[in-house]
């Protein structure tokens, strides 16, 4: 278990709901975007498509179950999901509803979402779909409505407070009056107090001026600045593209280049970022992204965030799990698979470990013999767990394993392990990591 506590980002909009079939046609998901992205230059890797989890619908309480299960196996300590909440208008709560009766052992924290619903996807006031007024009374209603999820068993907490984030705390009309009100209402309720964090948006820094205990790095805003344009820009091959292109390793210089501040500061990190999905000819997308660029910069801030925090505070957020219109996304793809949720998992444990935890040539025979395929059958997770982590270990550190060991577990994976699919896909991972 890691000292450092990375929290995703998710986004519950992976479902049918009625106002987004008013506004975009019937049954629109977000799957609609992400399925109809089309490349705008050479090399630009469009559509992006689901592997391990496929076109999911969060509808199913079970998708939940498997998604919080592939991010404990690779170190994410929770999810932070987009709480979409209107003057009291909730839309895409079903997910969380959900999620809170269930028995998914797995922490979280929300961040309100506290803009305008708009047509482009960007909460300004152009062809606004849902309008966050902002109204007088608000902050007490937002915060009662919050509650059953503030008590929840499974909310993060920071000093035994509940962690809340506020995408744009600066939207409030007074921001410190209001989460004032909410640490008050927050303690006649039974909580111990209220640990709030306001998102770095454009013109945010000092959480404080805005009654917030901390700052959350959202790359990337606050990166996209000229001097991170890519050196060579790649050939144009969508004539109507006029949107914007920067390079991920400038992003991750700027982000190396930031030294400690004198209020709490939780770093943020983006494995990638294309929001073609979503806005075809005038989209961003960072150029060069890689699994091993990604594993680099969170290895930067998880030595960071242990210098500047002590344990308690040791947060990292990751831009996201699941913002497949937003092209980052730690879960699987047909053309990464693993390697990003790898990545994160060799982040975390530091480059010695890996070495530490793999299993000698005996071991892997044991493993892949008579006796390991009892122990394979009789504990599916626990070595489903083992056969995934060694597919990263190997891959990160081109550990040599012998051929007969490999022909020995291709049968294994091809004759035995097949009546049980969890178990044959994980075992055909770690398979693929010798080719």
């Amino acid at each position: 278990m890691s000292d450092i506590k990375p929290i995703a980002f998710y986004l519950p909009q992976f479902h049918p709901v009625q106002e987004n079939s008013a506004w975009w046609g019937p049954g629109f998901t977000e799957w609609t975007n992400v399925a109809k992205a089309k490349p705008n230059f050479v090399g630009h890797y469009q559509p992006h498509i689901p592997r391990e989890l496929g076109f999911y619908d969060l509808r199913l309480v079970e998708v939940m179950r498997q998604q919080a299960g592939l991010a404990r196996l690779y170190g994410i300590y929770g999810f932070c999901f987009y709480y979409y909440w209107f003057s009291g208008r909730r839309i895409l709560e079903l997910p969380l509803d959900n999620y809170l009766k269930s028995d998914i052992d797995f922490p979280f924290c929300v961040c309100w979402a506290n803009e305008n619903w708009t047509r482009t996807w960007d909460g300004l006031n152009k062809h606004v779909l849902l309008e966050q007024k902002h109204e007088e009374n608000e902050g007490r209603r937002f915060l009662e409505d919050l509650l059953p999820l503030l008590k929840d068993r499974r909310a993060i907490k920071v000093d035994g407070k509940p962690l809340l984030l506020v995408y744009r705390i600066n939207l409030l009309p007074n921001a410190v009056a209001t989460t004032k009100l909410w640490r008050r209402l927050a303690e006649e309720n039974g909580l111990p107090g209220l640990h709030l964090c306001a998102v770095q948006f454009y013109g945010l820094s000092d959480p404080r001026e805005w009654g917030c205990d901390a700052a959350v790095e959202f790359p990337p805003h606050t990166f996209i600045e000229p001097e991170n344009a890519p050196t060579t820009l790649p050939e144009i091959t969508n004539d109507k593209f006029v949107g914007h292109l920067s390079d991920y390793a400038r992003i991750i210089a700027r982000s190396i280049e930031r030294t400690s501040c004198d209020y709490r500061w939780y770093r943020g990190v983006v494995p990638s970022w294309d929001n073609t999905a979503r806005r075809q000819n005038n989209s961003f997308a960072l150029l060069n992204s890689s699994p091993s660029l990604y594993q680099y910069w969170l290895r930067y801030l998880v030595e960071f965030t242990r210098g500047a925090h002590e344990e308690a505070h040791r947060f990292i957020f990751i831009n996201a799990w699941n913002e497949w219109g937003e092209g980052c996304h730690l879960e699987p793809d047909l053309k990464y698979g693993l390697a990003y949720l790898e990545a994160t998992l060799a982040a975390l444990q530091g480059t010695d470990a890996a070495n530490k935890l793999l299993l000698s040539e005996p071991e892997l025979l044991r493993l892949v013999g008579k006796e390991g395929i009892k122990s394979l059958l009789n504990d599916k997770d626990a070595q489903e767990k083992i056969l995934i982590q060694l597919a990263a270990e190997v891959r990160y550190s081109k550990r040599t394993v012998s051929a007969s060991v490999i022909r020995k577990l291709k049968n294994i994976i091809a004759h035995q392990l097949l009546p049980y699919p969890r178990l044959y896909r994980a075992a055909h991972r770690f398979y693929n990591s010798f080719k």
